[in-house]
């Protein structure tokens, strides 16, 4: 069954005095049906935050312009993408006497498959029609206890330290990435890559539901303006991505020509 995409990026600056999210869609320049998606939520005071999270986005641009599907892993461009964006912020702090840090969530699309990596809170969901078929596993100090039974996924919505990251790109440790990959896509399936301030109002079945019934762009209007009525005036930056696989509309018949009559048979 053919497919087509149903693609929006968009963003709110929330309750903060500045944006430090950074979220794109990138298409191949060469490639027709590769695209990147790409949510960073910056960290690091004044400006700091935003330097870091653009710096995720500039390189992965880079490392898409140069991408080889033939060549190289789609694991490869996202593992390289977050590296080299945790060396260039890291370096950034002593140039800028700052200390930036940034998640960031990625997924590679491809005729065939989709490939997604991440480091941090940043989420990617991955629903088909209605139901969630995958959720990544935030890097936090709250899921970290979720696992080893300590609290509840209610109790980590309030717990005091729920904002606590175990890793980010630009920090002093070496950052904790992981990946996933589906190759078995059909129409109905749809991701969301969403930064914290956007999944912290949502429960995953909500999610899914706004966003199988809704176009792309539609759905990302919808989540902004719930997530904003919720924050009651204490929102944090929101950004999110959602790609939308679609049935393909059949290619129409070409019209006959003006007085064309078929000859009987």
């Amino acid at each position: 069954m053919p497919l087509t995409i149903d693609a929006c990026a968009a963003q709110h600056q929330g309750d903060r005095k500045e944006q430090q999210d950074r979220v794109a869609i990138l298409p191949h320049p060469r490639r027709r049906g590769v695209a990147l998606a790409v949510v960073a939520d910056g960290m690091g005071g004044h400006t700091g935050g935003a330097l870091a999270a653009e710096q995720v986005i500039h390189t992965a641009k880079n490392n898409l312009e140069r991408f080889s599907p033939d060549e190289e892993s789609a694991r490869c461009l996202l593992e390289n993408s977050m590296s080299e964006a945790h060396t260039m912020i890291k370096a950034s702090r002593y140039m800028n006497e700052k200390d930036p840090h940034s998640t960031a969530v990625m997924l590679l699309l491809q005729p065939d498959k989709v490939t997604w990596g991440y480091c941090g809170d940043s989420r990617l969901y991955h629903f088909r029609g209605d139901q969630l078929l995958h959720r990544t596993v935030d890097h936090s100090y709250v899921e970290h206890l979720i696992a080893i039974g300590r609290i509840t996924p209610e109790q980590a919505l309030t717990h005091p330290n729920r904002n606590v990251l175990l890793t980010s790109l630009g920090g002093q440790e070496s950052p904790l990435f992981d990946f996933f990959e589906s190759t078995d896509l059909v129409a109905g399936d749809s991701f969301l890559l969403s930064s914290d301030g956007l999944w912290a109002y949502f429960e995953d079945e909500e999610l899914a539901a706004l966003i199988d019934g809704n176009t792309a762009r539609m759905a990302c209007e919808m989540l902004i303006d719930i997530a904003r009525k919720r924050a009651a005036g204490g929102g944090d930056n929101l950004s999110l991505a959602i790609i939308k696989l679609v049935e393909a509309a059949p290619a129409a018949k070409p019209a006959p020509p003006p007085g064309f009559t078929p000859r009987p048979r």
